[in-house]
């Protein structure tokens, strides 16, 4: 679990009632037909804009960015350092005996491959394929929370004005004017809510998560192709740190 997205949510959340309870009621914030609006209006303009299996694919992506802790970029080249150095030491085939101890299925494929004998480019070319499409379905994600994020503070808008048009039709009973208008701000206040609050900040995050998986995949391929043409430990793992920081370089070179 991504601790940074579940700590902000909840105390984001927690700041806004605490808020609003240190001057009113908390309740008083509640509306259904504003809530029906905000998040109905934006959940069907989303359905619009998008085709069926990309929103099907959204609610993985969304669990992936909250639930899923992405591993460490120095595990990664620590185990392609250990596959060099058995490689080197007992050949390539012997691999496909360790196949079972790799958990990232994009990292066996491409063993799978370099054990199987598949000429470098091709490989590269199978591999680099997989990694666009990875970075499309990314992409998506990113553009369905990103429209939400655009959308909830306009369907805010929107219910605000239904909120004063009906206002404008009792302005004969002055007692209902300050009631009604308060349920009319109510709509704007949950789209942006919803809006900075979680699909902006979670588009940043998921960006940020893509990022982060992509320059894995880009440093396992190159593991992998200097695996395959017989590198040397210590060459495949200057290689591999070229990628990351020097901090992180020289936490590697502590261990």
């Amino acid at each position: 679990m991504d601790l940074t997205t579940v700590i902000g949510l909840i105390a984001g959340f927690a700041v806004i009632i605490l808020g609003i309870a240190q001057s009113g009621s908390v309740m008083s914030f509640f509306d259904a037909a504003s809530v029906f609006i905000v998040i109905g209006g934006t959940t069907c303009a989303v359905i619009i804009s998008y085709p069926i299996n990309e929103l099907v694919g959204m609610i993985g992506v969304v669990k992936k960015t909250v639930f899923t802790k992405s591993q460490p970029v120095t595990e990664t080249i620590a185990t392609l350092v250990s596959f060099a150095e058995r490689a080197r030491r007992e050949g390539i085939l012997a691999l496909e005996r360790h196949m079972e101890e790799i958990e990232d299925e994009f990292l066996s494929k491409g063993i799978q491959l370099a054990v199987d004998g598949t000429e470098p480019e091709l490989m590269r070319s199978i591999l680099a394929t997989e990694l666009d499409y990875l970075e499309k379905r990314h992409t998506s994600g990113q553009g369905i929370l990103s429209t939400s994020g655009a959308l909830a503070p306009a369907f805010g808008m929107i219910g605000t004005l239904i909120g004063l048009v009906l206002m404008l039709q009792t302005m004969q009973d002055p007692s209902t004017i300050g009631p009604k208008m308060a349920v009319a701000l109510i709509t704007t206040f949950y789209g942006a809510l919803l809006a900075n609050l979680i699909f902006i900040p979670l588009t940043g995050k998921l960006k940020r998560r893509s990022e982060e998986e992509i320059l894995i995949k880009e440093l396992m391929i190159e593991g992998i192709l200097s695996i395959q043409s017989g590198d040397n430990p210590r060459i495949v793992e200057q290689k591999l740190t070229s990628f990351i920081s020097p901090k992180l370089r020289r936490a590697i070179v502590e261990k």
